[in-house]
């Protein structure tokens, strides 16, 4: 069973902007400190393009995994989606959309995933990994907001 998460964040900045720090491996990596992820294989550091993918390691729920992801779509600065290619999810399709409005930049995540496992794997999803996920999404916009308000560059 797939979940979704949608989330919504107004940022004071050009889309433009939002747009390369959304997808600035450098930025996710500060943004995840606390999961202590980092980038280790495909592009490890700077922007990510079309086509390209990067592996990550970090620690969640008390053990080390990796998750690889590729960007599939593609249309600066409106939207960009990337793909788990290999990792512990049975799928996830990450959209990132921004629509400028007024000097205001409306980014909307939309978190496509299914938990491996069948019906055990969903009654995790359901009762701790949407609520997980949803958190660590939010901090990771609270971050690009951040920067972005601050009109600095990653």
């Amino acid at each position: 069973m797939k979940s979704i998460i949608k989330l919504t964040t107004i940022i004071n900045a050009p889309a433009e902007t939002v747009f390369d720090l959304s997808r600035s491996i450098d930025l996710h990596i500060e943004s995840t400190k606390h999961t202590g992820e980092k980038a280790i294989a495909g592009r490890t550091s700077g922007l990510i393009q079309m086509g390209e993918s990067v592996t990550w390691q970090a620690k969640h729920f008390g053990i080390v995994q990796q998750l690889t992801s590729k960007i599939t779509e593609f249309d600066r600065p409106r939207y960009f989606v990337d793909e788990m290619v290999k990792g512990a999810f049975k799928s996830f399709r990450h959209e990132h959309r921004f629509m400028e409005n007024n000097g205001q930049t409306v980014m909307t995540d939309i978190f496509i995933f299914e938990a491996p496992f069948g019906w055990i794997g969903a009654f995790f999803s359901k009762l701790i990994l949407k609520k997980y996920m949803t958190n660590l999404l939010a901090k990771r916009n609270a971050v690009i907001k951040s920067v972005a308000e601050a009109g600095n560059k990653f």
